[in-house]
């Protein structure tokens, strides 16, 4: 058995093919979309998946505004923040900020589940997140990927 026809390939910046995709969040439950949406920024789903390289797509996720969350976590979960002062501490459900900033829940939750590092950093600069069904990346020519076929 010839040992040299067996060579790892490893991606780097120029050898990525990089795609836009479209994934519509209309009633999707929020964490298991953020988790699909994620391995997708990452590359996961691509065979030359290379651990510390952006070879994931860019994905545009539409209709924001229109997520799930399972159980009584809409209102019973609490978003943290702090001012910085002292007695400083905010809470907010995510109710309101479906209300106020509809796109908060999906780019927090996707945030959540890629790296901590510079990486995760610039794989974050690749998701766009819109409240509505419009967004202004058509001439990227996306396709659109329905969550419940990914495997």
């Amino acid at each position: 058995m010839d040992s040299l026809s067996y060579k790892t390939i490893s991606a780097n910046a120029s050898t990525a093919t990089k795609e836009w995709v479209v994934i519509d969040a209309n009633g999707e439950v929020l964490g298991r979309l953020a988790s699909q949406v994620a391995k997708i920024l990452r590359g996961k789903n691509k065979p030359s998946y290379t651990p510390h390289v952006d070879c994931g797509d860019n994905v545009i996720v539409i209709n924001a505004d229109k997520v799930k969350l399972t159980g009584k976590k809409m209102t019973d979960k609490v978003y943290t923040r702090h001012s910085g002062y002292p007695g400083g501490r905010r809470y907010t459900t995510p109710e309101e900020y479906l209300q106020k900033k509809p796109t908060f829940l999906v780019e927090n939750a996707v945030k959540g589940m890629l790296p901590r590092t510079r990486l995760g950093a610039v794989l974050l600069k690749n998701l766009k997140v819109y409240a509505g069904e419009e967004h202004p990346h058509t001439a990227q020519n996306p396709k659109t990927i329905k969550l419940n076929e990914i495997k």
